[in-house]
């Protein structure tokens, strides 16, 4: 009998939309793609959408910036991040997290992660105990959120300033409530594998006025912050725009004008996203040798990927799991690889951190996770199949049993 086999990229987005493209052409007419090339009385693109972007998440003020890292380095910078002072942040994330922390100057200490793919609670709460650990920078990793209550707390209770890292959940909620809107400043991306898409760019939100002028300032305004709309007023940039470095971290009216059209589709797009996943997890639920961790029910996610774990505990058993639905065209990303792949590493391939900490539940839980995108050019029959593939495959690689 023929194996079934899948042939569509894991990498290909879908277009962007005619709106958009129209949006562009109109820029690149203009030749006016610098956020502050714009006629007096014209806002400019940018300036729209960070107007637009604040409004969507429920935030005064929004910055666009170049990447997420770029807008995750601004808001530490922007917050007073010292150097030498410790910045916490979960073990499993992409390496652009602890980039952004190494380059602000800070001390990085990773918390763990538990089964379900969220940082472990506890883990964190013991550490912030240590009166170093100023500052949090929370990676909802794959769009998987933690309890966001439990979290406010520990960072009440410990004095944790909270950033939040929403690259992945752009469009998500925790318990009613935008991811983004519990961090004192929160950072999303709008990269091409995102929720929605410029190539590369990030937006920084905040209701603080300070932190906010002090972005604006460092991301390369020079004198023409007046120009920005989703700002704060402009007598909070008086006593800061002499001190604060330009960094040249903004976007550009290009970018943002392909983007204004795809964040009035978002909320459609994330349904359709969780379609397809709904489809996928359901399907992997009855996969033996396979286990995906439910989702809490206050958690309205985005599931534009999927993670599920190996049951075997040896990595030889997930490797070739991973291996035989590679060569049936099934692409899935391992964080349990000795060496990093592509935009796959786990924390201990960051050599820099100098001397790596031990994290026996991360690299635990890590050694049997599989990730895997659902691009929306994947059809839910798209789905079935690879579930399909899947399930014939951890019946010939793994043997069964349970986490």
């Amino acid at each position: 009998m023929e194996q079934k086999r899948f042939h569509k990229s894991f990498t290909r987005q879908e277009s962007i939309p005619d709106d958009a493209i129209e949006r562009a052409m109109s820029v690149l007419r203009s030749g006016k793609l610098h956020r502050y090339n714009v006629e007096p009385g014209e806002a400019g693109e940018v300036a729209e959408l960070e107007t637009e972007f604040a409004s969507y998440i429920g935030k005064k003020y929004c910055l666009a910036c170049a990447s997420c890292g770029s807008a995750m380095y601004l808001a530490l910078k922007s917050a007073g991040v010292q150097r030498g002072e410790k910045v916490l942040c979960n073990a499993y994330t992409l390496a652009p997290v602890p980039g952004a922390i190494e380059n602000a100057g800070a001390d990085i200490e990773l918390v763990e992660i538990r089964e379900d793919y969220t940082i472990n609670i506890d883990d964190l709460e013991g550490k912030a105990a240590d009166e170093k650990a100023k500052w949090f920078l929370l990676s909802h990793m794959r769009g998987h959120i933690a309890d966001m209550e439990k979290i406010q707390a520990v960072c009440e209770r410990n004095g944790l300033f909270l950033i939040e890292d929403c690259a992945h959940t752009m469009g998500a909620e925790w318990n009613g409530r935008k991811s983004g809107s519990f961090g004192h400043v929160s950072c999303f991306s709008t990269q091409t594998y995102k929720h929605i898409n410029s190539g590369e760019g990030g937006f920084l939100v905040t209701d603080d006025e300070e932190l906010m002028a002090r972005a604006i300032l460092h991301s390369g305004s020079y004198m023409l912050y007046d120009r920005h709309l989703a700002r704060p007023d402009l007598s909070v940039f008086n006593s800061l725009k002499k001190k604060i470095p330009n960094y040249s971290c903004r976007m550009d009216n290009l970018r943002a004008a392909i983007l204004r059209p795809q964040l009035q589709r978002l909320d459609a797009q994330c349904l359709r996203w969780n379609e397809r996943y709904r489809l996928l997890e359901e399907a992997i639920h009855s996969i033996q040798g396979l286990w995906c961790p439910p989702r809490d029910p206050r958690e309205n996610f985005v599931g534009s990927s999927i993670q599920f774990s190996v049951c075997n505990d040896d990595s030889d058993s997930v490797r070739l799991f991973l291996e035989k639905c590679k060569e049936r065209g099934v692409e899935l990303k391992w964080f349990g690889n000795a060496e990093p792949v592509g935009f796959t590493s786990d924390y201990q391939s960051w050599e820099y951190f100098g001397s790596l900490p031990d994290l026996p539940d991360t690299n635990r839980v890590l050694a049997r996770m599989c990730d895997m995108r659902i691009p929306l050019t994947f059809t839910l029959d798209d789905c079935r199949l690879i579930a399909d593939i899947l399930c014939e495959v951890a019946k010939e690689t793994l043997k069964p049993g349970g986490l």
